[in-house]
């Protein structure tokens, strides 16, 4: 089901392109573009990495009693939740990172409907070709700033997992 309010926009970028669209408008827009699949591309790769840092972070609890990191939560009840703790950050980084991924180039065309039924009018045109730049601008701008985050996050929970790990270790050493 197509939504209407993709439609009007849809019909917004069809009136910015006229006849003849302008090279220096597709080098720009293709620019764009190319900048939001390669933040997209890291954040997934970042979101990946850290299903596989969940994965292993939990590996303690779940590994074979006598194993290097096996935790016994009834008689290492601190280890076991500090374990699932450093967990966290870990999963406020994917949630960062999907949200990062569903962001998506929103634009307005209100206000200038009259210059898109009449036809394309040069000042619209130039009115939605900003709104349009400003759109894929403030998306790349939030996706970096997620990513930013979500990074920071990462590394967060991968420090209180290998800090957990030493613990373990320690604990089985001593």
């Amino acid at each position: 089901m197509v939504r209407p309010f993709f439609r009007s926009r849809l019909r917004a970028f069809q009136a910015m392109l006229g006849d003849c669209p302008d090279p220096g408008f597709i080098a720009t827009l293709e620019y764009l573009e190319n900048r939001d699949l390669d933040l997209s591309i890291r954040l997934g790769g970042l979101l990946a990495f850290n299903a596989l840092m969940t994965t292993i972070g939990t590996h303690p609890i779940s590994a074979s009693p006598g194993a290097p990191l096996s935790l016994d939560a009834p008689t290492q009840p601190l280890l076991t939740l500090l374990s699932l703790v450093g967990l966290l950050p870990l999963v406020w980084s994917s949630i960062l990172c999907l949200r990062a991924l569903l962001l998506g180039e929103e634009f307005e065309t209100e206000g200038l409907e009259e210059g898109l039924i009449s036809g394309p009018d040069p000042d619209s045109v130039l009115k939605l070709q900003r709104r349009l730049f400003a759109a894929f601008i403030h998306s790349i701008d939030s996706q970096a700033h997620y990513l930013r985050h979500s990074v920071i996050a990462t590394f967060a929970g991968g420090a209180m997992t290998m800090l957990v790990w030493g613990a373990i270790l320690w604990d089985k050493m001593v």
